[in-house]
């Protein structure tokens, strides 16, 4: 096996990896809601189906980003790969900030004042969960 050869396995682990967090994440997140809407009120129990799918997502777009960064770096390293990934983590990089304002209900920048306004300490998780 080549060096060339290991790296596209390494890649190709990381894909997998991703999308294997993206559907273990999703059904996990989804048998949660079927067991929470029994036992408590649907719209918490909803509200919490919506952030960990949300956190789902963001877990399994940071891994297939590395993917990404290695194809491009150590495999096929073009002009054209390198704006493609830039592109690619652009969009990836939106999404994840939309999901975590979604999520939080806050800016990143103004997450301190929130926590501080809400007595809680900066460590505390503002996601809701339920």
């Amino acid at each position: 096996m080549t060096f060339q050869e290991g790296l596209e396995l390494v890649v190709k682990g990381f894909e997998v990896f991703g999308v294997g967090i993206l559907v273990v994440g999703s059904i996990s997140a989804v048998v949660s809601y079927a067991r929470d809407a029994r036992s408590m009120d649907r719209t918490r129990a909803w509200t919490a189906l919506r952030g960990n799918i949300g956190r789902t997502i963001l877990l399994g777009l940071e891994v297939l980003i590395v993917a990404d960064i290695v194809q491009t770096v150590a495999i096929d390293a073009t002009w054209q790969s390198a704006v493609a990934l830039g592109v690619i983590v652009l969009v990836r990089t939106f999404l994840s900030f939309s999901l975590e304002i979604e999520l939080e209900g806050v800016v990143p920048w103004r997450r301190r004042s929130v926590q501080a306004a809400e007595g809680l300490s900066p460590t505390d998780d503002l996601a809701p969960l339920a």
